[in-house]
């Protein structure tokens, strides 16, 4: 029988809230259900044998962005040894660092406009504003998740926070982006694709007062449906770079019929499972489909 690694991270439920479904427990009740041989390994635990396992499903290394060097290190040496990866390893570590915007926006995709500031790169921001014609910037690392290092700054008063800026930048590559209203006003989407096919779909709202969407920020989740032209365009993002995927998640806003892509997840995102059946059941068939090849176990 195959035995499968489910990939989590050390301080597993740190980067939960309260009001959040845990996701690994969900997936591990339709593990089991499907008779499926697992266990939940942490990535970064140096005693664990990986040659042992089949395959890893990649679902919550949550802290990769914590320990970047060490995350690609055990990356390479999965690789090296030859060990498939739901999403694949060649995936995850494109997906890993947000530098893989600007090729989809050269793809012909519209992105939220960004400006990538390389490490250690001297800086004026006000350059920023000007050429976004915005008062409000976000900047955020090109590695990050949960919002870590994300600041909003005013075109006023930017400055007092310089010196901070100045080394987060010493630290790491960061990219600067106009506050996008659609954000605060009405919410961020994410559209959820299973083996390269619509799942379901939701839309993430900031409480009032708060520019970030998640949820251990306050922020509310509502399902939601698609038009269909919305729908032929998340799947031909998803078919152009999210080949193969078990997994996709599409997050973005639209301003005026033009969707602007703000993520494409593909290394470590929340489903929202918790949403609707039929979210649940298109992620257990499409982990079958998967794992065991074969739908038709689901009848025995």
């Amino acid at each position: 029988m195959l035995k499968v690694a489910v990939i989590t991270y050390e301080d597993r439920g740190s980067y939960a809230s309260s009001n959040e479904v845990d996701e690994d427990e969900l997936l591990e009740k339709v593990l089991l259900g499907l008779g499926i041989d697992f266990k939940f390994e942490v990535w970064s635990d140096p005693k664990v044998d990986w040659k042992k396992y089949a395959f890893l499903l990649i679902k919550s290394p949550w802290d990769y962005f914590d320990r970047y060097a060490e995350f690609l290190t055990w990356c390479q040496r999965i690789q090296e040894l030859g060990i498939p990866t739901l999403n694949s390893m060649d995936t995850i570590i494109w997906n890993s660092d947000k530098w893989y915007l600007k090729e989809i926006q050269e793809k012909g995709f519209p992105i939220v406009p960004t400006h990538y500031l390389r490490k250690k790169e001297p800086f004026d921001l006000s350059n920023y504003f000007l050429e976004f014609n915005t008062d409000e910037l976000i900047i955020k690392p090109t590695v990050s998740g949960g919002s870590k290092n994300t600041l909003k700054l005013q075109k006023e008063s930017w400055r007092e926070k310089q010196e901070m800026i100045a080394a987060l930048l010493n630290q790491e590559d960061f990219m600067v982006q106009p506050f996008v209203e659609e954000v605060a006003i009405t919410g961020e989407y994410s559209y959820l694709f299973f083996n390269g096919k619509f799942s379901h779909a939701v839309l993430k709202s900031p409480k009032k007062g708060e520019f970030r969407v998640q949820h251990f920020f306050g922020g509310s989740i509502h399902a939601v449906i698609p038009n269909p032209g919305q729908l032929e365009y998340m799947q031909k993002l998803v078919d152009t770079f999210a080949k193969d995927t078990l997994y996709a998640r599409v997050d973005g806003v639209w301003t005026e019929g033009v969707f602007y892509l703000m993520e494409l997840e593909l290394i470590e995102p929340y489903l929202f499972l918790f949403t609707s059946e039929m979210a649940m059941e298109n992620y257990k068939m499409s982990l079958l489909e998967r794992i065991c090849g074969n739908k038709d176990l689901l009848l025995k």
